[in-house]
């Protein structure tokens, strides 16, 4: 839950920066002269960038969200039970050893959305977040496709 407010928290500080940044844009606009015209253009580009990323990254924990409801719902999550360290981050070698399970069930079942998930998890859990990002939109590609024979992953899951 407190995960939840921090990001809607954020998002709507963001929407505020957004309004804030493209009311200056339109008011250079709305003075005429060109170089005024091209910086508010210029200056309209940056939320509307903002917009674009802060859209996609909503859909993108939307639909993982949903993952994490059907996952849950057949009791298929991952159980939390990796060790800690004594201020509450996870152990490395706990992490690493939970990921190996992990990626050698991927192999195994490679066009199953739910060895995606998990695998997904196992990085956010080793600390890799761009390869935890990649499996978890795999996983969204294979849920959303809706069968178990996808085209094939271009590089299989490796070692955090």
């Amino acid at each position: 839950m407190r995960a939840k407010i921090t990001y809607f928290v954020t998002a709507a500080v963001l929407v505020f920066y957004f309004v804030l940044v493209g009311s200056r844009g339109l008011m250079l606009i709305r003075h005429g002269t060109l170089l005024t015209v091209t910086f508010g253009v210029a200056v309209l580009i940056l939320p509307a960038i903002g917009v674009w990323f802060l859209w996609k990254n909503t859909q993108f924990v939307r639909r993982a969200n949903v993952l994490a409801a059907e996952l849950d719902a057949e009791g298929g999550l991952p159980v939390d039970d990796l060790l800690r360290t004594p201020s509450g981050r996870i152990d490395r070698d706990s992490a690493d050893a939970a990921f190996a399970k992990r990626r050698e069930e991927t192999e195994d079942a490679p066009d199953d959305w739910r060895t995606w998930f998990r695998l997904a998890v196992a990085y956010q859990d080793a600390r890799d977040t761009p390869r935890a990002r990649k499996a978890m939109q795999r996983a969204i590609a294979l849920h959303r496709s809706g069968s178990r024979a996808a085209a094939p992953e271009p590089s299989s899951p490796s070692s955090a």
